[in-house]
């Protein structure tokens, strides 16, 4: 067993290798999305005004972040098997939402907690990615952003994403503006538009759908 100290100093000590050591290789977390239909749920206030509950709860993978707020089954659905993380969450939410796999997708480490890196089906997602896709944006990516791109390549048969607005609602999960974070929306909407108009497997729903 490793203590939470050791695991900060392996961190500031080893960086990336540190981390990685607790970490599915990507193959292995992609190829558990195989033949599989994909729900990416985003975070958008403007989720609550729908009825996607019940199709976004009929995939094989429903894929949240952050704290994952859920208002109603009938808007967002009740299963988490995929968790998104920028940021540590409680551990009582972890324990509530009960999710397969943890993804830790930022580039940043010192946030990283080791009662996360420990839990079953941990990622770590590459800091190599998340730069390539902040070059493409040129801006750094939100965690919804990280998601789709690691999902669409991925070799999921259907990829839905739900509770995205690119900010125009805001987040269910904090009281941020879009001035007060440091991502691009409008790059990201232009590359999720730009996804989809190439990827056939990708749909973006919006709540009246």
């Amino acid at each position: 067993m490793i203590s939470a100290a050791m695991f900060r100093l392996k961190v500031a000590l080893q960086g990336e290798r540190a981390i990685t050591s607790f970490s599915l290789p990507q193959t292995r977390l992609l190829d558990g999305l195989s033949t599989k239909t994909v729900a990416i749920v985003g975070n958008a206030r403007s989720l609550e005004s729908g009825r996607n509950g019940a199709d976004i709860d009929g995939h094989d993978i429903v894929l949240r972040m952050h704290k994952a707020p859920m208002p109603s089954s009938v808007s967002h659905g009740k299963r988490t098997d995929w968790l998104a993380l920028g940021m540590p969450v409680p551990e009582s939410l972890l324990n509530q939402l009960s999710p397969d796999r943890l993804l830790w997708m930022t580039h940043a480490r010192k946030r990283l907690r080791l009662r996360l890196a420990e839990r079953a089906g941990f990622y770590r997602h590459p800091v190599a990615d998340w730069q390539a896709l902040a070059d493409k944006l040129g801006s750094p990516p939100s965690t919804g952003a990280l998601v789709v791109d690691l999902v669409s390549r991925s070799g999921a048969v259907q990829i839905d994403l739900y509770g995205f607005d690119f900010f125009a609602s805001l987040s269910a999960s904090g009281s941020r503006t879009a001035a007060q974070v440091p991502h691009d929306f409008a790059a990201e909407q232009g590359f999720v538009e730009g996804l989809i108009a190439a990827d056939p497997r990708v749909a973006l729903h919006r709540p009246s759908d």
